[in-house]
C-alpha cells in the first residue's frame, strides 16, 4: 500500500512509519517546509498557512493523520490552548479538504483523536457510544474530529483514533515517570482511585495497521481491555521495577504544570474500553498492564 502519514516524527508516528516500511509499504511523510530529520518520500504541507501538496496525495491508498502539538508540552496558558486547538483543527481541515477534492482519493483516513474526548466519568465504563465531556481536552477532541467532515462527506472511510495513554520508553507518560520510579520516588496521586486507560506502543501500532485493513469507521478507542486505577498502575510499575512506591501530593505537579493541566493529566478518571476494536476481531498482544510493562522494561 501507499500510505501518507502526518506527525511522522512523533512518538506514534516514528514507530508507525518504521513498522509500515518494514512490512513493505511505501510511506509518504507529510512534513512542514524546512523540516529536518526526515528521510524517504516526503511532501510538504503547512497548516498554519493553509498550503498542501495535493498532487503528492493523488493515488495514495490510505492516510494516517497524527499531527498536533503535544497536549502536555507546557502550561495551559490561553496562548498554549490556542496552539493546541489550532494545530489539530487547522491541520485536519486542510487535509480533509485536500482529500475531498482529489481525483483519486484514498479509501481510508485514520484521523488522530484521544480519549480526552470523554472527560471525567468516575467509575463508569466508557465505550465509543459515550458522549463528550465539557473540559478543555474534550472540547479540543470534539472540534478535532468534526474537522474531518469533508473527507467523510466525500465518501472516504474515516476512523477516529481515540488513543489512551501510550506506554513506551521512547516518550510519553511512562518515559517521564521512569526516572522517579527507578529512584523509589514514584507514587499514586490523590486518592489513587481514578481510572487510567492505557495502551502499549506495540498494540497502538498494531491497532492502526488493523484499521487500515478492516472496514471500521467512526470513533475507535485505542486502549487496552484492562484499564487500571492510578493506585494499581503505581503498584504495578513499582513492582516491575522492584522499587517501593509512595503517595504524591498533587501540589507539586500543580506548581510545575498549572492546576488545570495537572488535574487533567493526573486526576481525571476515564475507564475506557475498546468495544469497537474488540468486536471487529482485534487481539491485543498486551491486554494487561504488568505484561506490557515487563515487555517494555524487561
Amino acid at each position: 500500500m501507499d500510505i501518507a502519514v502526518t506527525g511522522s516524527t512523533g512518538l506514534i508516528g516514528t514507530r508507525l512509519v518504521r513498522t509500515l516500511e518494514g512490512d513493505g509499504h511505501r510511506v509518504l511523510r507529510l512534513v512542514r517546509p524546512g523540516s529536518s530529520g526526515t528521510h524517504g518520500d516526503t511532501a510538504t504541507w503547512d497548516p498554519a498557512r493553509g498550503t498542501i501538496d495535493d498532487g503528492a496525495l493523488e493515488g495514495v491508498d490510505a492516510v494516517v493523520h497524527l499531527a498536533g502539538v503535544g497536549i502536555a508540552d507546557s502550561r495551559w496558558t490561553d496562548a498554549q490552548k490556542g496552539r493546541i486547538l489550532r494545530s489539530r483543527s487547522a491541520g485536519t481541515t486542510l487535509l480533509a479538504d485536500a482529500l475531498a477534492r482529489l481525483q483519486s482519493p484514498p479509501a481510508v483516513l485514520l484521523s488522530g483523536s484521544a480519549i480526552g474526548y470523554y472527560g471525567d466519568h468516575g467509575d463508569l465504563p466508557i465505550d465509543e457510544t459515550t458522549g463528550p465531556g465539557d473540559d478543555f481536552p474534550a472540547r479540543v477532541c470534539v472540534q478535532w474530529e468534526s474537522c474531518a467532515a469533508p473527507a467523510v462527506d466525500a465518501g472516504l472511510r474515516v476512523a477516529f483514533l481515540r488513543t489512551g495513554i501510550v506506554q513506551s520508553t521512547d516518550g510519553g507518560a511512562l518515559a517521564k515517570q521512569l526516572p522517579f520510579f527507578k529512584l523509589g520516588l514514584g507514587g499514586k496521586v490523590g486518592s489513587g482511585k481514578q481510572w487510567v486507560s492505557w495502551i502499549s506502543i506495540d498494540d497502538e501500532i498494531r491497532a492502526i495497521q488493523f484499521l487500515l485493513d478492516h472496514d471500521v469507521a467512526g470513533p475507535v478507542n485505542l486502549v487496552a481491555p484492562e484499564p487500571v486505577t492510578n493506585a494499581e498502575y503505581t503498584t504495578t510499575l513499582g513492582g516491575v521495577l522492584h522499587r517501593p512506591t509512595t503517595i504524591l501530593p498533587i501540589t507539586g505537579p500543580r506548581l510545575l504544570y498549572g492546576r488545570e493541566l495537572a488535574d487533567s493529566l493526573l486526576l481525571t478518571s476515564q475507564r475506557v474500553v475498546p468495544e469497537v476494536l474488540t468486536e471487529a476481531g482485534f487481539e491485543f498482544a498486551h491486554p494487561e498492564l504488568r505484561g506490557a510493562l515487563e515487555h517494555l522494561l524487561g
